[in-house]
């Protein structure tokens, strides 16, 4: 495979990992065996192993066989977010089960219990084990404490046991630097087990017996098919859409419901560049999207949490976030917190020299008036497919469209949260008209009160804006913003939303025009950087959920041979476990924060959308 900018061979492809999680965190496993990103206790949490971000300071967690000339295969047990990495040399075939036992969603009794297992299946293997944490991005100290049944390892913030069967693996842990390494050789049949999980200061290691973590494995199997079995999707692309579920299910943060937008920052949206943000928490825009495709699965259960998260924030917009101008920011952390400052990791070198590595956001406090269409279509589409909505939700939905009937028609930062000044952005338009068009339909399916007569009004006048001003003649399509001429991905939403039929000759001229200019092999480009400028260096890769609406919008065109071909097509971008990260480069390598739910959020919908159109 080849790779765009100057790729470091040191550094795993994006694309060669696979993901493990407890609903609390996650982590990042390598085709080689080696965990190089876990935050704990939380999604977004300062990281134990960083080692993507910095391969030399970064921290890790090796596992892989002490033999020369190994190769390796990975898979997920099917149905479930158990991973299984396979191991062959001349001498012997052996597999790492890794995953993490889904426990309470009490935070502070969780215990994050990371477990690897490592069997080998035929033959005689010897394996490598090694475990250098970081902790708090490498900014904190820690020590080593080695003990009879494990090692110890505490840092000022948080403490972390490395136990497992020590005994008759040829080998007891023993300090590398300000890690442990540890060596072992196993036989057909024989299988050792290694759990790393968060402790008290003053913890004492224990033995873990086989049958312990071999009922841990079975029980975390269990949970994830017997999860996936709610799903009602039973269309032509099953496994690739329940693949999609799983994933969004390990991007929830259980103690809220909320769903994060991807499990890592900084991943480089181009290789050497500085597009590298800090995806772990939940933008309001994804509720829409994500409860749409919870509710077309059957996941009620999580469209609920996900939706009392959403009451919360909506709750708290009475008074608004400080510094912003509206009632709600755009993104939030996954407990609720509205401070994310941005902050520079300098001492870390990012992905393939790919710096700045940043942590927190400070497109949080950007004005996006498109948040507002995305919240209360979430709230509708719950009201219509979940449960009818409180009387005090509806309360916070009136004085939220109430705020934007004063405030829709100026300028903001759009969709893509550019640092290139604020704009007449077509798409926050269109959203405002669905926030509007949404709660007028609320209002008039349950009799709920509101100020009917002035919201139909300025719901108009968003339509009539947008097609007078929205739409460029000359070119025959909507364009991005206002008094331009410049193409946007985000506009492929506009029949998704029902603002446009799916066959009108304004929409089947703008879909042709996309096709001409951002598209390339069914993967989508979100703007023209040159003739878009948007405030930052350089350029990205294609952005892939654009290019499952590109599907979803063909099909609402009719055009179904080019709709099916072109999900076809993107299929085949997902790495070897079915996970696809926020962008594609030139030569189809993964790029930026990976896994990405709105990917996966997009590839359901399509599906589910496709499917039912080719009957």
């Amino acid at each position: 495979m080849a790779f765009a900018g100057e790729f470091d061979s040191s550094y795993l492809p994006i694309a060669e990992h696979g993901l493990v999680g407890d609903l609390h965190t996650v982590a990042l496993v390598g085709t080689d065996g080696t965990i190089d990103w876990y935050c704990c206790p939380a999604f977004d949490a300062p990281s134990v192993f960083g080692a993507i971000l910095d391969r030399e300071h970064g921290g890790f967690y090796a596992l892989c066989p002490d033999a020369p000339g190994w190769t390796s295969r990975q898979l997920y047990l099917p149905d479930t977010n158990v991973l299984i990495t396979r191991f062959f040399t001349p001498d012997g075939v052996a597999e790492i089960e890794d995953f993490m036992p889904i426990e309470t969603a009490d935070v502070a009794h969780h215990r994050h219990r990371l477990v690897r297992r490592v069997v080998v299946m035929r033959g005689v293997m010897p394996f490598t084990l090694e475990v250098q944490p970081r902790f708090d991005y490498g900014r904190e100290d820690h020590d080593v404490a080695l003990q009879e049944h494990g090692v110890v390892f505490r840092s000022p913030s948080l403490a972390l046991a490395l136990e497992g069967s020590w005994s008759g693996s040829g080998s007891v842990p023993r300090h590398r630097g300000a890690g442990v390494r540890a060596g072992f050789e196993l036989r057909a049949g024989e299988s050792r087990s290694f759990v790393l999980e968060r402790v008290a200061e003053d913890y004492v290691c224990r033995p873990y017996p086989e049958r312990e973590t071999a009922a841990a494995f079975d029980a975390t199997v269990r949970y994830w098919r017997a999860w996936l079995g709610r799903s009602r999707y039973r269309g032509r692309w099953r496994e690739m859409v329940n693949r999609s579920a799983l994933t969004l299910k390990l991007l929830t943060y259980a103690p809220t419901g909320a769903i994060v937008a991807a499990a890592t920052t900084s991943l480089p949206e181009r290789i050497g560049g500085d597009r590298n943000w800090d995806y772990r928490y939940t933008w309001i825009r994804d509720a829409a999207f994500s409860l749409y495709a919870l509710l077309r699965l059957g996941f009620t259960e999580e469209a609920s949490a996900f939706m009392d998260w959403l009451t919360d924030r909506t709750r708290e917009s009475q008074q608004g976030p400080p510094g912003s101008s509206g009632p709600l920011q755009i993104m939030y952390g996954i407990d609720g917190r509205r401070e994310l400052p941005e902050i520079e990791l300098s001492h870390w070198t990012g992905y393939c020299g790919s710096r700045p590595v940043r942590i927190g956001n400070g497109a949080a406090g950007q004005l996006q008036l498109d948040i507002y269409g995305e919240l209360i279509d979430s709230i509708y589409l719950y009201n219509k497919y979940g449960s009818p909505i409180f009387h005090e939700t509806w309360d916070h939905v009136q004085r939220i469209v109430d705020w934007l009937c004063e405030n829709w028609d100026q300028a903001d930062e759009g969709i893509w949260e550019t640092r290139g000044g604020q704009k007449d952005f077509t798409y926050s338009r269109l959203m405002t008209w669905v926030a509007l068009e949404r709660a007028i339909r609320m209002h008039r399916t349950r009799g709920l009160p509101g100020n009917i007569v002035r919201w139909i009004g300025e719901r108009d006048r968003v339509y009539r804006q947008i097609m007078d001003r929205g739409y460029n003649t000359q070119r025959g399509a909507f364009v991005q913003h206002y008094d331009s001429d410049v193409l946007d991905a985000s506009l492929l939403l506009m029949p998704l939303v029902l603002f446009i039929a799916g066959k009108d000759p304004h929409w089947l001229s703008t879909l042709d025009a996309i096709g001409d200019e951002l598209v390339s092999d069914s993967l989508v480009y979100r703007y023209d950087v040159e003739a878009s400028p948007d405030g930052l260096r350089g350029h990205e890769g294609t952005f892939s959920m654009c290019s499952f609406w590109y599907v979803e919008a063909l099909t609402r065109a009719g055009r179904l041979d080019e709709a099916r071909l072109a999900f076809e097509k993107m299929l085949t971008y997902a790495n070897h476990v079915g996970l696809y990260s926020e962008e594609i480069g030139p030569t189809g390598e993964l790029l930026g924060n990976f896994p990405q739910a709105f990917t996966h959020i997009a590839l359901i919908s399509a599906a589910y959308n496709l499917d039912r159109a080719l009957g």
